[in-house]
């Protein structure tokens, strides 16, 4: 399978694009004036304490105040009791880092429980852990790895050294790569520790890498054949870090400096406008309906014109093993995340359900973000949860419609009509005016005029008043204001 990532760059964004046999898989956008903060830690300081929720409120320097449960503070910054008064008060400094960005009208999430990441490792400096990328799953690979970081630690004489966790890139890493990440990542805690000490609050203690640099850093494995960079700036800097952290991947760069867009080369500006519609056509003619929302996403999968050779059963199987494959790559490419539920077509052949899930699982296996299949539910519909720590494609590229407030629905003229009419009686009863004005929508005002020309004259006889209609023309259907003569 060929894979390939390519990064463009301009002055007000980049944009990372991971490609799978020429298939668009994945798309992240990190705006300059809006980057994500997830992996940031802060110094910051408790503004409110819930006992109720067993959580607080941080001022971490941004708009709204950021969010911390009580399960996320570690027991070094209080007892090990469950009340989280008896953990922090209010006024209290607290060193945090972000878990979650800030999405919709929620703060950013916040633990205690520090981690610090590089090329092969995670340093977690308040714990004394050495874990394994369940992704490793060799035994005798998961031991060797375990005895380096023990020998790698024993002969730097580092006494606290804090845990590790080893990442899925350190599979077949040397003693050399890992003592290398050790020393990095030591030096790096250091610094964040002497800020910690002296600096101010609210106060960014660290930032975590541009998107291109942790592109490199979390995205790159073995079958990456190629990284393409179109900004010549950039691939300079990348090949520096690269140099001096991944060098088994310098041969795998490369500058672009075509006229064409890369994005355009690869045909990636339009699978982002795909990836931000509803509907997702299937090859065998079925189709998604994929309604993402705050409380849970759904995904209906739909036969639409594919009937199939045979019975309707194996057009249904044809259908959802499709879709199963689909799906998957779709949760990546919009980046959806929280609680899922998927409607596949009903079936009643029950290995035909096992293969459908089984087709699923083995697809998310490829997703970076953590993802848990939890069954079927009574009604036939799968219940899964994928990890969200960022705001989804969707979330990033746009915002809700002003028109309709983001419902995707608006009122019918009719039903702005009637309201109209109910404004006027509620002001005829409380003032006395020569007459009024309604200032409305064209398709509106049509209406008041054609359709509703008997209300309105009966309307002006019962209040013994003229009414006059104008066109708004920036007024949506919705919008109306009646002015007193």
């Amino acid at each position: 399978m060929s894979e390939e990532i390519l990064i463009n760059i301009t002055p007000m964004e980049s944009r990372v694009a991971v490609v799978e046999n020429g298939v668009l898989q994945e798309v992240h956008v990190e705006r300059t004036q809006k980057r994500g903060i997830v992996g940031n830690i802060y110094k910051g300081k408790v503004v409110r304490v819930l006992p109720g929720m067993q959580a607080a409120f941080i001022n971490i320097g941004l708009e709204r105040a950021a969010f911390i449960h009580a399960a996320e503070i570690s027991s070094r910054e209080g007892s090990a009791v469950e009340s989280i008064s008896a953990l922090v008060h209010e006024g209290q400094s607290l060193v945090v880092q972000v878990t979650k960005d800030p999405i919709g009208s929620k703060g950013a999430r916040l633990t205690t429980q520090l981690s610090i990441p590089s090329r092969y490792l995670v340093y977690m400096p308040r714990t004394a852990h050495v874990g394994i990328s369940l992704r490793i799953e060799d035994e005798a690979e998961r031991e060797r790895l375990k005895q380096v970081v023990t020998d790698c630690v024993a002969s730097e004489g580092i006494e606290e050294v804090g845990g590790f966790i080893l990442r899925t890139a350190a599979d077949g890493a040397g003693a050399d790569e890992i003592l290398a990440d050790i020393r990095y990542l030591r030096r790096l805690w250091g610094q964040i520790a002497t800020q910690m000490k002296i600096g101010p609050t609210p106060l960014v203690i660290y930032e975590d890498l541009s998107l291109a640099l942790r592109t490199l850093r979390d995205l790159v494995n073995p079958k990456i054949e190629k990284i393409r960079v179109d900004s010549r700036e950039t691939f300079q800097k990348i090949t520096q870090f690269v140099d001096e952290l991944m060098p088994e991947i310098a041969d795998r760069l490369e500058h672009y400096p075509g006229e064409r867009p890369i994005f355009d080369l690869y045909g990636v500006e339009d699978e982002i406008q795909k990836a931000l519609e509803r509907k997702v056509p299937l090859k065998s003619g079925g189709y998604l309906i994929i309604d993402p929302a705050e409380a849970m996403s759904t995904i209906d999968v739909n036969t639409g014109a594919f009937v199939g050779h045979r019975t309707l059963e194996e057009t249904i199987f044809k259908t959802n093993l499709e879709a199963a494959t689909a799906i998957a790559r779709q949760l990546r490419l919009r980046n959806i995340g929280g609680i899922i539920i998927i409607d596949f077509i009903d079936m009643e052949d029950e290995e035909h359900q096992r293969q459908v899930l089984r087709t699923l699982e083995k697809q998310l296996e490829r997703d970076h973000a953590k993802t848990n299949i939890i069954g079927i539910t009574e009604l036939g519909l799968v219940q899964m949860t994928r990890k969200r720590t960022r705001e989804s494609l969707e979330q990033v590229l746009c915002e809700s419609c002003s028109t309709c407030q983001g419902r995707g629905k608006l009122k019918t003229a009719e039903t702005t009509c009637y309201e109209i009419f109910r404004e006027i009686l509620r002001e005829a009863r409380a003032y006395q005016p020569e007459g009024y004005r309604v200032l409305a929508n064209q398709k509106v005002v049509d209406r008041l005029l054609d359709e509703e020309s008997a209300n309105v004259a009966d309307l002006e006889a019962f209040i013994g008043r003229t009414i006059k209609f104008q066109v708004e023309t920036m007024y949506s259907q919705e919008q109306y204001d009646v002015v007193l003569l």
